[in-house]
């Protein structure tokens, strides 16, 4: 499957080329990014040609992987399956849930292959506790603490300027809710508060009646960092396990998925549906915490 690299930050660098480079079914073709200099220096990194404009990339691959911002992202994915192109997006898929619609019904339509980059659920470790968590069942809560500390000089991320403008709900809220949604299921209501200096804190009401709770951040202390699930019901509490930190490999197994889905329609969970799902979650619990009020959530299918 022939891709085109779409973004040139730190996590194209760190994840995307890399992962692409080094996939034994996937042939990189080129990289666009908003910045041509910064295009052509990490096209050049891996032998592959630098493109100034979209539409000649588009044109080039079979695929897209996407490494840019939400509102960048969401227009780009659009016009990519427009054209055919099965999709690599990062989380979350958009900042609205009519953006993420639009994808959403053009990749139907065209019956087009779809895998949002989840990271940690593309750990195995991670992907099969979810699976055995979903089918265990009987759970009565859920808690995910994501903290972090971007805003450093030593972090690439810090640079981030829809990180800083979204903080933590758009970034991390992502994973928490890849982690509490396929085992509780389809969120209806949200409630939530934020403090200083970007903590959001959000309980969730699930179709089944189960409440989760959810601590994010991208600028807590540094002594305070941390990453914590687990679920509790009549099986005990089960945390969700440690996995080692490889996101070029998580991204390896995302390509096989992406790759065996265009080729036999293999089903994936991370889909854009699954993407869209997560972004109307994100969007009602925006509205939670700007207006004190407790807002039900869009469906997102």
């Amino acid at each position: 499957m022939r891709f085109g690299l779409f973004g040139t930050g730190p996590w194209a660098h760190l994840a995307h080329a890399p992962a692409l480079a080094a996939h034994p079914d996937a042939e990189f073709v080129g990289v666009w990014g908003r910045n041509p200099d910064k295009a052509a220096e990490l096209a050049g990194e891996y032998g592959v040609q630098a493109y100034a404009d979209q539409d000649e990339l588009l044109a080039a691959v079979d695929a897209v992987a996407i490494a840019l911002p939400p509102d960048v992202q969401a227009p780009l994915a659009l016009k990519a399956a427009q054209q055919g192109k099965h999709l690599l997006l990062d989380k979350p898929v958009a900042f609205t849930n009519e953006q993420a619609a639009e994808i959403v019904a053009e990749v139907t339509v065209r019956n087009l292959a779809s895998v949002v980059f989840f990271t940690r659920r593309l750990f195995p470790q991670i992907a099969d506790f979810v699976a055995d968590a979903a089918a265990t069942g009987g759970w009565t809560e859920a808690r995910v603490d994501h903290l972090g500390s971007i805003f450093t000089d030593d972090n690439p991320f810090g640079a981030s300027a829809w990180r800083k403008e979204s903080g933590g709900l758009w970034d991390v809220g992502p994973h928490a809710l890849a982690l509490v949604l396929p085992v509780l299921g389809p969120v209806t209501e949200v409630a939530g508060m934020t403090g200083p200096p970007d903590m959001t804190h959000l309980l969730l009401r699930h179709a089944s009646g189960t409440i989760s709770n959810l601590t994010l951040s991208l600028d807590a202390p540094p002594a305070s960092e941390r990453e914590d699930a687990q679920f509790a019901g009549v099986a005990g509490v089960r945390p969700v396990p440690d996995a080692p930190w490889s996101p070029t490999e998580a991204l390896g197994r995302a390509i096989d998925q992406l790759i065996a889905a265009a080729a036999d329609g293999s089903p994936i969970d991370l889909d854009v549906r699954f993407g869209a799902e997560v972004t109307a979650v994100l969007v009602a619990a925006q509205e939670a915490v700007t207006s004190g009020r407790t807002v039900a959530v869009s469906s997102a299918r």
